[in-house]
């Protein structure tokens, strides 16, 4: 096959539970993600999630319904630390391509920009400079929503019991995508607004991947050989 790779940056911190998008921000970012994911049959992905830190959940492969198990696994408390390190998120998703390649190399960051903590802009910067361009894909409405607490009904509050409304961060989310040479979009209800990411991924140079797929069989035929004796 032939193709580039990508890596999928998906932000599972707390405030992704909002419900300003449908069934909430998680809920869209998976559909948003295995959307994208059908598309690019001949490409390599990695995914990773990240909230205060980061984690690969699944390293490159050229097996796209690996992947979308994988991203159907992800939810909120993957990551004990909470947070929305962008930056960090970057640094670990440059570790997961294939060194020595010449395919375009590519990350999408999947947030709602809240609680943004480290320098994600100096780091999408450092990516371009290396080769691999970094788009962002926005979940969430400036207008913001609670946070429910699973389970029991309830909203997320601050320390004086005041109801947290978490916001998309676009400024930040914009500024990272300008930095890292890709586009920023933003996943609304209506619309999953993949385009300029998918027209900006066809222009990265592709590669000749070699895959090899193969199937591990468990004998069993030793019991209905018993009882035929």
């Amino acid at each position: 096959r032939t193709g580039v790779e990508l890596v999928l940056a998906v932000d599972v911190s707390n405030s992704m539970l909002a419900q300003d998008l449908t069934p909430n921000r998680m809920g869209r970012a998976k559909q948003v993600l295995s959307r994208l994911i059908d598309q690019l049959q001949n490409d390599k992905v990695g995914l990773l999630v990240f909230a205060g830190d980061s984690y690969v959940q699944m390293p490159m492969t050229a097996d796209a319904s690996s992947a979308k198990m994988f991203l159907q696994s992800i939810n909120p408390g993957m990551v004990p630390l909470q947070g929305t390190a962008i930056g960090s998120a970057i640094r670990m998703s440059m570790g997961l391509f294939t060194p020595d390649t010449q395919a375009g190399k590519s990350i999408i960051i999947i947030t709602d920009g809240e609680n943004h903590e480290d320098d994600a802009v100096q780091m999408a910067k450092t990516a371009f400079e290396n080769g691999v361009t970094v788009h962002v894909l926005g979940v969430g409405t400036p207008q913001g929503s609670p946070i429910p607490v699973e389970g029991t009904g309830n909203f997320r509050r601050d320390k004086d019991g005041n109801i947290v409304v978490t916001k998309l961060n676009e400024k930040v989310l914009e500024e990272v995508a300008i930095a890292g040479g890709g586009a920023y979009v933003r996943a609304g209800n209506a619309e999953f607004g993949l385009n300029p990411i998918i027209d900006e991924l066809k222009q990265l140079q592709q590669q000749q991947f070699k895959s090899v797929v193969f199937e591990d069989f468990e004998e069993q035929y030793m019991y209905f050989f018993a009882i035929a004796l």
